[in-house]
């Protein structure tokens, strides 16, 4: 008895198709950019009241300080949404888009840590606003890797036999044991 074998091909890797739930991920986003402006705005405080450091404006300009502070908190936000933009970009288009998405956001905070430093400032205030940067990078990256995780779901499409030729089976009289 003869037992169709379908294609003589070997078997191909299995493709992955990867799902993407925008609402999921920009909830997740916005969550993470509200967030990011609370760490900004309670670093600033932090530095200004408990170690009564300047970051970001004189101490002349009180433990709130200036304008500066709003912009540091927005820009903070900003960059949390910025950060959601890029990874559902690298979620729609590259393979294994969470090794690239740290790469690049790991990469962008030691950029915002070690920018202060390259200012005339005091070396306290370099310090202090190199330490919220990257408490802020490390939050940001977190909290959205693990949105991405949550916003994401991951399919195995295999190659299935053709419906004219039915998969192959063994019986207790092919020979085979």
């Amino acid at each position: 008895m003869t037992i169709p074998m379908g294609s003589q091909e070997p078997e191909s890797e299995p493709e992955y198709q990867r799902r993407v739930d925008g609402r999921t991920l920009w909830s997740g986003g916005a969550a993470t950019a509200v967030v990011a402006a609370l760490i900004a705005l309670v670093g600033i405080l932090v530095c200004r009241w408990l170690f009564t450091i300047p970051i970001l404006a004189p101490k002349r300009d009180g433990a709130w300080g200036d304008a500066s502070t709003a912009g540091y908190v927005f820009a903070s936000a900003a960059v949390a949404l910025v950060a959601t933009a890029l990874m559902h970009l690298l979620l729609l288009s590259t393979p294994r888009p969470r090794v690239f998405f740290t790469w690049i956001l790991g990469l962008a905070t030691v950029i915002a840590v070690v920018f202060p430093f390259s200012t005339t400032a005091p070396v306290s205030q370099k310090l202090a606003t190199g330490l919220v940067n990257l408490v802020l990078g490390i939050a940001i990256g977190s909290l959205i890797s693990g949105v991405s995780m949550r916003a994401t779901q991951h399919r195995v499409i295999r190659r299935s036999y053709p419906e004219s030729t039915p998969p192959p089976s063994r019986t207790l009289d092919d020979g085979y044991r």
